[in-house]
């Protein structure tokens, strides 16, 4: 087949693919072009998810009617003229593509008006072949129509979802872009139905309650900073994030703002993630959002036509603004999370739920009332109470007496009510502290094994030592291959030895976390192995503690940083509240 010039409107089509993925692409596109515009106020009609009609409409500066033939012509724009403007971009849009790629999948059609004109001007699309721009009569704005998205392109249309699925990607991608601009009125209409309406306001903090939901607002840590990256740029940040009992399965309440700009970052992902390593389980994400203000010319907003990654010209101290300020806001809260006994009720006995014992999750703390009356009846031996003098505990609270219930909690009097302690998850994460205090000056102390001890494995986790040699270094162990699958541990850290964790228990996970971890940066491979070796070497559920132990642990919650978590993110103390108690006592 001969080389030849694709016809402009496959050209577009082609480029719709980039630019045009879904209905909620095509709102994002036409929400940015008014802001661009200068809108105040933006409203957006959706019908079948977006995909038979989306009108969005605003009352920016217009588009004058000789111009409106360019603004459905490919890489037209008003926002850039140089190669220079490429360094700083500082609008939403800029590549002057959005328009012609929607109108080539589409039905379009522009009716817009500018200031000081006594009426409008309307142009239509169909399939990129476009219509003569006739007068219309309109306010001072724009209103850009698309009907039937990607009619002509039958193939784009089967891998689209659901209208429910479609939508809810529009709602997202219209809250993301309305917390960047708070000072912008933004509503949603569906099917004639108003799913999104937020006013205008000059409060940040408003507009993040009102996106991400009012019952969270005592949940909300406010985040600052303002410093300077290196050559002396100045870089500023506001946000809020949600305490770890917040933290979600998804990533979608993880948001950031960029210069006004709704961002998709992994830096800045990366940041927020690390500044609540260990307060979290991995597994779930923390509710955050963070705007980054910066000279535009230190980050490439040029790097995909979606124009949501960007890149960073120092991203490590971007990175490190980002994880400081977070981490100085976790740092500053009390991060001790509080529960509900039972719901109120006039009788305290019959609020108590009859579950069998057989059939009850330990974990379930709606369930602990119950769990605590029957092991309170039923406990052998009985629960210790040690008498101690006062003694400060996490700020402003103290200790008077405290009850080991069952050799696994400390319950302790605070100013507040009371605190439930999980004495292993406290010893985890206060061995956990230690061993990355001691690593930190020096390698782990080791001892040379008399006889070097075999430990039996899988090929994969025996190749990965080869590229753990630093890690085992630090950790004071040393390994030797003697097969595929066999190893020998020739020096094992005393730290573990002295807390009777044996090679043979220990080493097994060791390498299966380096053989699953592989190519995984330094830090977040020691932090996993740290986390399992303060695990095996802290106290377990079911150990009976002395008095001078028991307040050794609880002075760790003083001394060490994150002492709220332990490694893994769970809790390390719950708090049930005065108003609490008084509430199911028929107290208050």
């Amino acid at each position: 087949m001969p080389i030849r010039l694709l016809p402009r409107q496959l050209v577009d089509q082609i480029a719709a693919g980039e630019v045009v993925e879904r209905p909620a692409s095509v709102v994002k596109e036409l929400v940015e072009n008014a802001i661009d515009a200068g809108a105040q106020r933006v409203e957006v009609s959706v019908e079948g998810g977006g995909v038979d009609r989306i009108v969005v409409a605003d009352d920016g500066g217009g588009i004058a009617a000789d111009e409106l033939p360019l603004a459905i012509a490919s890489h037209a724009t008003s926002k850039i003229s140089s190669s220079d403007d490429l360094a700083a971009i500082g609008t939403m849009g800029f590549r002057g593509e959005a328009l012609a790629s929607i109108a080539s999948v589409s039905r379009l059609s522009i009716t817009s008006r500018v200031t000081g004109s006594d009426a409008g001007a309307r142009i239509e699309v169909d399939g990129g072949v476009a219509s003569e721009v006739r007068p219309a009569g309109c306010p001072v704005g724009t209103v850009v129509e698309v009907r039937q998205l990607f009619h002509n392109v039958p193939a784009r249309r089967k891998f689209l979802r659901t209208a429910g699925t479609e939508l809810g990607r529009i709602e997202e991608v219209l809250e993301s872009i309305a917390l960047c601009r708070p000072d912008v009125a933004f509503r949603l209409v569906a099917d004639g139905k108003t799913r999104i309406d937020l006013p205008a306001t000059t409060d940040a903090r408003r507009r993040v309650l009102a996106v991400l939901g009012e019952s969270i607002a005592d949940g909300l840590l406010e985040v600052t900073a303002d410093t300077v990256l290196e050559g002396g740029a100045p870089i500023t940040l506001w946000g809020l994030v949600g305490r770890p009992s917040l933290a979600r399965g998804s990533g979608r309440a993880l948001r950031f703002a960029l210069n006004g700009r709704a961002v998709l970052d992994r830096t800045l992902a990366h940041a927020v993630k690390e500044a609540f390593r260990g307060l979290v389980d991995p597994g779930r994400t923390p509710i955050a959002f963070v705007a980054v203000e910066m000279d535009p010319s230190l980050v490439d907003v040029n790097v995909h036509p979606a124009k949501t990654e960007v890149r960073f010209r120092q991203p490590n101290f971007v990175h490190q603004c980002v994880m400081r300020a977070v981490r100085d806001a976790l740092r500053a809260a009390d991060l001790v999370p509080s529960f509900t006994l039972m719901p109120h009720a006039h009788s305290v006995v019959s609020a108590i739920p009859t579950i069998p014992m057989a059939t009850r999750n330990p974990t379930d703390f709606s369930d602990f009332a119950a769990l605590a009356v029957d092991r309170a009846l039923h406990a052998t031996p009985p629960v210790a109470l040690v008498s101690a003098a006062p003694e400060t505990l996490h700020g402003n609270r103290t200790a008077r007496r405290v009850m080991q219930v069952h050799g696994s909690y400390l319950v302790v009097e605070d100013a507040e009510g009371i605190l439930v302690v999980d004495q292993h998850a406290l010893h985890e994460r206060g061995m956990f502290e230690e061993l990355k205090a001691r690593i930190a000056a020096s390698p782990l102390e080791s001892q040379r094994m008399l006889v070097p001890v075999a430990i039996e494995t899988d090929p994969r986790a025996v190749e990965a030592i080869a590229d753990a040699g630093p890690l085992l270094e630090r950790l004071g162990i040393e390994l030797g291959a003697v097969g595929p699958r066999a190893v020998l541990v020739h020096a094992y850290p005393t730290f573990l030895l002295g807390r009777g964790v044996e090679p043979a228990t220990f080493v097994p996970g060791l390498l299966a976390q380096i053989a699953e971890d592989g190519h995984a940066d330094f830090e977040s491979a020691l932090h996993s192995v740290l986390d399992m070796m303060a695990c095996k070497a802290s106290v377990k559920a079911g150990d009976r503690l002395s008095p001078t132990e028991i307040d050794a642990l609880l002075d760790l919650r003083d001394r060490i940083e994150r002492g709220t978590a332990c490694p893994h993110g769970r809790p390390t103390a719950l708090r049930i509240t005065m108003r609490d108690l008084e509430r199911n006592f028929g107290r208050s």
